[in-house]
């Protein structure tokens, strides 16, 4: 088990935390996958699955500034598994709003991070 930098937990109850948070912030249809960024210990690797009819799936990077705050990365958007642009609106707001429900979940978990 690594230990999280910026954080008094160590990386895998961090990641199953996540797990367990993330999707209930999100819309129910979504799906995420959490997994620890191996380079950074303080880092998690975000994928969602959005459950709309485009197959569109988001990758982010969320690191913890601190044992509150997190930094989040916007890394790639896929449609049926090749990158497209990401500057369309209806992209962008869905962007937007992941990184609003990663921040969500991150204030929900600050009890456990900032122990």
């Amino acid at each position: 088990m690594t230990e999280a930098s910026v954080l008094n937990i160590d990386t895998d109850s961090l990641v199953q935390a996540w797990q367990k948070t993330l999707p209930t912030v999100m819309k129910t249809s979504d799906e995420c996958h959490i997994q620890a960024d191996e380079k950074f210990p303080d880092t998690l690797l975000i994928h969602i699955k959005n459950a709309g009819r485009s197959h569109y799936s988001f990758d982010f990077r969320c690191k913890y500034v601190d044992k509150r705050e997190v930094h989040v990365d916007f890394l790639d958007v896929e449609q049926d598994n090749k990158s497209i642009d990401e500057q369309t609106e209806d992209i962008r707001l869905l962007i937007e709003d992941y990184i609003r429900d990663i921040h969500e979940c991150a204030q929900q978990l600050k009890g456990l991070t900032k122990q």
